[in-house]
């Protein structure tokens, strides 16, 4: 199972409506990884199975931002075919190392052993069980999670964290100001970890502008999430519309 190259820039985007029809159309635009939003989005069970199909047609990465930090949600999506997990709301070491413990099998976790998608329906089990290492993200999405950043990207198991950049705006009374200098500190900081602990940092620019990705770059972001398929449907449909107007 293909698993993201986390040394070089990684740059995808997000699904929210569960069809995967979208999921194909943005793995075949050539992004290196399509993340299905089972928190916001209207993804159920058995979506994602289509969903990591649709995605690996192209070599594409499936990734899956599980709806909370348990260890169902997370072995599910994995047991489905996800390569990975993104995890909401992290803000603590102890967290992290709970969501990184739902991702991995004993003796390092607690996933449990099934025939599934993920290794071929038992065709390939021995091979999956000894070999596969599932991606764990932790979404940084508070002040809390910010402050407590060094020691959630010192876990051992995490691979890389991700910037919500509304939630965080929120935790810092400035919602939706993404853009705002206390949210640019932040990003700054977890940045900066994420350089310390060898992980990736990762940010979701869910508007994107050259400016916003070139500054991210910047700043030391090279797991970046460009847009989404609502985004997508609507930015296009109304920049449609403005040319007839």
């Amino acid at each position: 199972m293909k698993r993201l190259d986390l040394s070089r820039a990684c740059i995808g985007s997000w699904c929210q409506i569960g069809h995967p029809a979208n999921a194909e159309i943005l793995a075949k635009a050539g992004f290196d990884w399509i993340a299905a939003d089972c928190e916001h989005g209207e993804f159920e069970d058995g979506d994602l199975g289509n969903f990591c199909r649709a995605v690996r047609q192209v070599e594409c990465v499936p990734l899956v931002r599980v709806k909370e930090n348990a260890t169902l949600p997370i072995r599910r999506a994995l047991d489905l075919g996800a390569a990975g997990v993104i995890v909401p709301l992290i803000n603590s070491a102890e967290e992290a190392a709970r969501a990184v413990s739902a991702a991995h099998y004993p003796p390092e976790g607690v996933r449990g052993f099934a025939w599934q998608r993920g290794n071929d329906w038992g065709a390939n089990f021995d091979a999956y069980a000894k070999d596969f290492k599932p991606l764990v993200v932790v979404m940084i999405e508070s002040k809390a999670a910010v402050e407590n950043i060094d020691s959630i990207m010192a876990v051992q198991g995490v691979d890389a964290c991700f910037i919500g950049p509304y939630d965080m705006s929120g935790s810092y009374g400035i919602v939706g100001q993404t853009r705002h200098p206390l949210i640019k500190d932040a990003c700054a900081t977890v940045a900066a970890a994420c350089k310390k602990h060898g992980k990736a940092a990762g940010q979701h620019i869910v508007t994107p502008t050259a400016d916003d990705v070139k500054s991210a770059i910047g700043q030391g972001f090279t797991f970046l999430a460009l847009g989404m398929d609502s985004f997508f449907l609507s930015s296009g449909a109304r920049a449609a519309l403005a040319m007839v107007k």
